[in-house]
């Protein structure tokens, strides 16, 4: 059985070489239509995503009880196992009262973030999160989004104040540094996603040219853990910075 999956996977990796030279199937459409790859995957996983929520929300309608899971592996049966556990993360971070909040932010960015990875095993794709563009869009979108939060439900001056510390005398060197700190997270975040995501599709394309047979096959499993670890350190990180926003404490209680 391992065998047969060894060379099942062996069969694409002619595949992957192309890849790795240059050669991609949505470069074909890029020249067609002048549009950045990183772009059209981008919007690949959005559609790939969007149609198969459709899907399970029809599933679900046909369900008579939807408190009894279906019997086997099945579409709905993957997607509430996902859910159940992105919601246990949400709960880990942000508590039982703010987890249904929040839930379908990271629900969403996670799942966005993974299979945006994941194209990338995929011989003759591009993973759009190894463009910084991409992930410095994701990293904006987290930074917009906690902020607006934090506002919301502290109110925009008293989050504001927060950045100024616990000690009001200190406030003129806290407050700099704070937003600074501030500022700089949504770098961190795309600069981490987009030098990892970058390295392990080298390492891939550079094993893949010199090995071309079964050894391959070891990097795309590690590729595949660091598409996992990659989306859920980025998820995880937005989930403390949204738990910073909407605290009501100060920084150092928290």
């Amino acid at each position: 059985m391992v065998w047969r999956i060894i060379l099942s996977l062996s069969v694409f990796i002619p595949v992957a070489a192309l890849a790795s030279g240059g050669f991609t199937w949505l470069g074909l459409v890029e020249h067609s239509i002048h549009v950045p790859q990183h772009i059209i995957s981008f919007v690949l996983v959005a559609v790939l995503l969007i149609g198969t929520a459709l899907y399970y929300r029809r599933q679900l309608a046909s369900v008579n009880n939807i408190a009894i899971p279906d019997s086997g592996f099945t579409l709905r049966n993957l997607v509430e196992a996902y859910g159940q556990f992105i919601y246990n993360q949400c709960k880990m971070v942000l508590g039982d009262k703010d987890a249904p909040t929040y839930f379908p932010f990271i629900a969403t960015i996670f799942l966005f973030i993974l299979c945006s990875n994941l194209l990338g095993l995929i011989p003759g794709f591009l993973p759009p999160t190894e463009h910084l563009s991409t992930t410095l869009a994701l990293g904006i979108f987290s930074f917009v989004y906690y902020n607006i939060k934090g506002c919301k439900v502290q109110g925009t001056w008293n989050y504001i104040k927060h950045f100024c510390g616990p000690l009001w005398y200190m406030a003129i060197l806290v407050f700099p540094i704070e937003i600074v700190s501030n500022l700089v997270r949504p770098i961190s975040l795309a600069l981490r996603l987009r030098g990892n995501m970058m390295g392990d599709h080298l390492v891939l394309g550079t094993f893949t040219d010199l090995v071309p047979l079964l050894v391959p096959v070891i990097f795309y499993v590690l590729g595949l853990l660091v598409c996992v670890i990659q989306a859920y350190v980025f998820t995880m990180l937005s989930m403390v910075y949204i738990s910073l926003a909407v605290s009501h404490q100060d920084h150092d209680e928290h």
